[in-house]
């Protein structure tokens, strides 16, 4: 990999709701009826920021580095296999410089816990809390996230090579 100043990668995910599930995004627990179904603990924001910043250092995705196919990812924390991302990015000479994500649902209500969940992630990535960026949106009734049935999350990340 070229030792270029800057690096900017792109995530996306999406999880349907699951009954009998924990509803986990940027590694906060929320309250809610129902989780999201997935192979992990299915944190649809971590997944989207996982894969910008795979994408930032032009690595493959998510599923291809920690692939469902694969009984030790089995209800993985999120959160854990940021950490491992994350030392991908350390070691290949990058930091963060900043995250802009959102996540897209229309329930629950997400602003009340973005505050928790930017504190979470500075924490996990070792950067400043004003250096991410969380947004609340929904679909206005419209697809499957409107009709409540799934979220989805995108994010940017921007990589300074240190």
């Amino acid at each position: 990999m070229s030792n270029q100043t800057y690096r900017i990668g792109i995530g996306y995910d999406i999880h349907r709701f699951a009954e009998n599930r924990d509803l986990i995004l940027g590694g906060i627990k929320i309250p809610y009826e129902k989780g999201l179904m997935g192979h992990s603990d299915a944190d649809a924001l971590i997944h989207a920021i996982i894969d910008a910043l795979l994408g930032a250092l032009s690595l493959q995705d998510i599923g291809t580095l920690f692939p469902d196919t694969d009984e030790k990812y089995k209800n993985a924390n999120s959160v854990e296999l940021l950490k491992n991302v994350m030392n991908l990015v350390e070691e290949r000479g990058y930091k963060i410089n900043n995250i802009d994500s959102n996540i897209i649902a229309q329930a629950p209500k997400m602003m009340p816990y973005i505050p928790q969940m930017k504190q979470k992630l500075a924490q996990v990535l070792n950067i400043d809390i004003n250096s991410i960026s969380i947004k609340a949106k929904t679909k206005e009734g419209l697809d499957s996230v409107g009709e409540k049935l799934s979220i989805e999350c995108n994010a940017v990340v921007m990589l300074e090579h240190v």
